[in-house]
């Protein structure tokens, strides 16, 4: 699985059309791609203006065609003014299935 991890900090006189948007986008990602397996946005509690996304794809092509989507395009062109700062970063998901520890052996770390 390849996993995609997006922090956007958005304008804060925008906040709520990128919300509607991007929920739109998420909801169009996971209805019409068939490689999208997951696509989670979250809002932090103290700062309305950063958001946080979670997308699992089968592989990096299906992210690929993700970025390529007419609907992804569209958000994109859209948004792009409204946001203050983005950062992008991959992941390969190690775990064997969802739930599953990669280690039964692991420590267990107090938090």
């Amino acid at each position: 699985m390849f996993v995609v991890t997006v922090l956007f900090c958005i304008k804060p006189s925008h906040v709520d059309e990128f919300m509607a948007a991007m929920l739109a986008n998420a909801s169009t990602s996971l209805q019409d791609e068939p490689g999208c397996r997951q696509f989670d946005v979250c809002q932090c509690g103290s700062d309305a203006t950063e958001i946080f996304l979670y997308e699992v794809y089968d592989s990096e092509a299906d992210f690929g065609r993700h970025l390529a989507a007419p609907h992804f395009l569209a958000f994109n062109e859209l948004t792009a003014p409204w946001v203050q700062a983005k950062t992008v970063r991959t992941y390969r998901r190690l775990s064997l299935a969802h739930g599953a520890a990669l280690s039964h052996g692991a420590p267990h770390v107090p938090t």
